[in-house]
Order: C-alpha cells, then sequence, then structure tokens
C-alpha cells in the first residue's frame, strides 16, 4: 500500500511541476486585467471542477494570503440556478444563461473542465467572448476547451484527479499573483557592502561600520516618500564560524544607528543569509530566497519594486525576482539610485494609500 501511495504522490507532483509557468503568468494577468478595469471574474465548471470554481471565486472575494479589499470572484455553479435552467431549459446552458444574465464586457470568464470537453462550459466561453468577454481555461491536454479560450492552462495529466490537483495548484498561484498586482506595495530592496558601506570582509565589528556619507539622506527621501527600503545581504562569515548572527546584527544595528542619527531616516527590514557558498541553499544571492520571504512577509509586489547592488549577483537576484534592477559603482552611487527610483515614482508612490511603514525586522532563512 505505500508503494501505491509513494506513486500516486509521484503522478500528482510531476502533474503538478510539468505545468508551464508562462501559462500561469498569462491567466493572472488576464484575471488582473478584469478586476483592475472593476470587472469581475467569473468561474465554472461540473462535478469536482464545480468545488473548485467555487473555491478560487472565494480567494478572490475574500482573501488568498493578503490582508486587501474584497475582489469580484464570482462563481456560477450554485445550486438554485443550475437545477432551474436546467430543469426548465437544459443541462447545456446553464452556465450560458447565467453569462447572459451577469457578464459584461472586459469581465474575465474563467471555465474549468478536466476533459475539456464540457459542453455547457464550451458554450458559456463561446458567449462569453460575444459579449467582450477575456476568457480562461483549466484543463488537461484533451478536449475542446484549451483551443477556444484566449489562454489556456494546461495540466499534463490523462487522470482526471491529477488534472484537477494541477489546476488547483495554478489558480492558487494565479490567486496569489493577482492579489501581489492589485494590492501588493512597492518597496526598494538593497544590498549592504558596497553599496550602503564600503566591503569589509566579514565583518563582525561594529566599530569598523561606516556608511557611505550620502546614504543616509538618500534613505530617508525613500522613507518620506513611502518606499520600505528592505536590506538584503549575504553573511556567510556566520556560516564560516568568523562571527555570530548576534555580531552581524550589532553590525547592521551600528549601521541603522548612523543612518537614523544623521537624516532620521530607517531600515524598515533586514534580510540576511548566514550560509557559505559552497551549502548551495536557496538564499543566498543570486538565490532568490531573501527576496521571497520579504515579498510574502511585506505583501510586495515584485514589478513594483526595485533592487539596488553593486555586484551581477545582485542583479541576478533582482531580475529574477521580476524588480527593477539599478547598479551602483564608484560613479554611480546609492543616492544616484535614489534619484532614479523616484523620479520614476516618487509623486505616485507618496500618494499610494496601500503602502504603509513596515516594522523593523532581522530575519535569517533556513
Amino acid at each position: 500500500m505505500t508503494d501505491g501511495i509513494v506513486e500516486e504522490l509521484r503522478k500528482s507532483s510531476e502533474a503538478i511541476l510539468g505545468i508551464d509557468p508562462g501559462q500561469i503568468e498569462a491567466a493572472a494577468e488576464l484575471v488582473y486585467e478584469a478586476l483592475k478595469g472593476k470587472g469581475q471574474a467569473i468561474f465554472m465548471g461540473n462535478g469536482g471542477s464545480s468545488a473548485d470554481a467555487q473555491h478560487i471565486a472565494a480567494e478572490l472575494s475574500g482573501r488568498y494570503k493578503m490582508e486587501r479589499p474584497a475582489m469580484a470572484g464570482v462563481c456560477l455553479s450554485n445550486i438554485a440556478p443550475v437545477t432551474a435552467i436546467g430543469n426548465d431549459y437544459s443541462y447545456d446552458i446553464v452556465f450560458k444563461r447565467q453569462v447572459e444574465a451577469f457578464a459584461r464586457p472586459g469581465d474575465a470568464v474563467v471555465g474549468m473542465s478536466t476533459s475539456g470537453n464540457s459542453k455547457n462550459v464550451i458554450l458559456a466561453l463561446e458567449r462569453a467572448k460575444e459579449l467582450g468577454c477575456r476568457t480562461l481555461s483549466f484543463t488537461g491536454p484533451g478536449g475542446k476547451l484549451k483551443d477556444i479560450a484566449d489562454v489556456a492552462v494546461i495540466i499534463p495529466s490523462t487522470d482526471t484527479a491529477h488534472i484537477q490537483e494541477g489546476y488547483l495548484a495554478a489558480c492558487h498561484i494565479m490567486c496569489g499573483i493577482v492579489e501581489k498586482k492589485m494590492f501588493g506595495r512597492a518597496a526598494v530592496l538593497v544590498d549592504r557592502d558596497d553599496t550602503l558601506c564600503p566591503d569589509v570582509p566579514h565583518n563582525g565589528d561594529p566599530a569598523k561600520m561606516r556608511v557611505y556619507p550620502w546614504v543616509p539622506a538618500a534613505v530617508r527621501r525613500l522613507n518620506d516618500a513611502g518606499l520600505p527600503v528592505v536590506m538584503v545581504t549575504n553573511q556567510s562569515g556566520i556560516g564560516r564560524g568568523m562571527f555570530t548572527e548576534e555580531d552581524m546584527k550589532a553590525v547592521n544595528a551600528e549601521l541603522m544607528r548612523q543612518i537614523s542619527e544623521s537624516s532620521g531616516g530607517r531600515i524598515d527590514a533586514v534580510y540576511f543569509c548566514p550560509h557559505r557558498p559552497d551549502e548551495k541553499c536557496s538564499c543566498r544571492k543570486p538565490e532568490t530566497g531573501m527576496g521571497l520571504k520579504a515579498i510574502s512577509d511585506l505583501g510586495l509586489d515584485p514589478s513594483k519594486c526595485w533592487m539596488v547592488g553593486d555586484s551581477d549577483g545582485d542583479m541576478e537576484f533582482g531580475r529574477r525576482l521580476g524588480m527593477h534592477c539599478i547598479r551602483v559603482s564608484g560613479t554611480f552611487t546609492f543616492a544616484d539610485a535614489v534619484d532614479e527610483i523616484l523620479g520614476n515614482a516618487g509623486g505616485r508612490r507618496r500618494a499610494d494609500s496601500l503602502i504603509s511603514r513596515a516594522h523593523m525586522v532581522n530575519r535569517t532563512m533556513p
């Protein structure tokens, strides 16, 4: 029996890992555009897919992960209209009839079908397109539905259960992307050494910390513009046994003291990787673990964020997260980077009521 369980888990994970991430990204963009335009995301499906449609609609109208305003997620699989329309007319049009009642141009209409051949879903998506809606399907590799929809997310399995597991995972990821794009905050992620201060190799001594003279005022400008400043720093000296985590925190505290005393500026959050390069962890830049943790913890939208650093690794880290990247050097300082950031975003960010101050934290990656 245990072998059978392991095999089912393997098949499920293969189906999920085989999903094209570009398809999920396109699905999220379609739903986001509808909601941004004050439209709806309308879901439908039969049987297990009916339950999945209700589930995902509720993730939007309720909450997925972020505390934020409600979004218009609607499900057409409710029992009364489905049975009434099916009884009075035909089960084939139980969703089409409701699309005609509720859908408006610009809405996102989403059909779920493991076979891809559910006639009532196909008719509904066809009618939605006639009404000026954008359409999205979640299916297995077969059937007609994927060819009808404007965007199709295809689960690479022929097993009904694994298809459902796959598109539930894809839908959850989609909801997370939509939340961040709708309500995620902007922030500036910044490297420490050779960006905010000269690099003192493996520094565990606060007495050796000296911020660059232009840094405090630049940090304060970001604070005043409502942009959280988040430090992300590789500190392999901890893993090498050259200093302790508490030593590093003392060094960071001295950096922040100098910034605060000079300008009243603040670093809102600190993330650090304590591992040696040979440990092949997921958090040492250019790996994205620290950034993903910051995005989750602070409710950030990567597309609204900047990564400022001095190295190829910093730039790769930012690009992999989908952030705007600015590289500093001896002739282009952190203050110059802040000029560029605020030149692109200053007034709009200041007015953004969704941006609030993050509490100063020190976070390590496991």
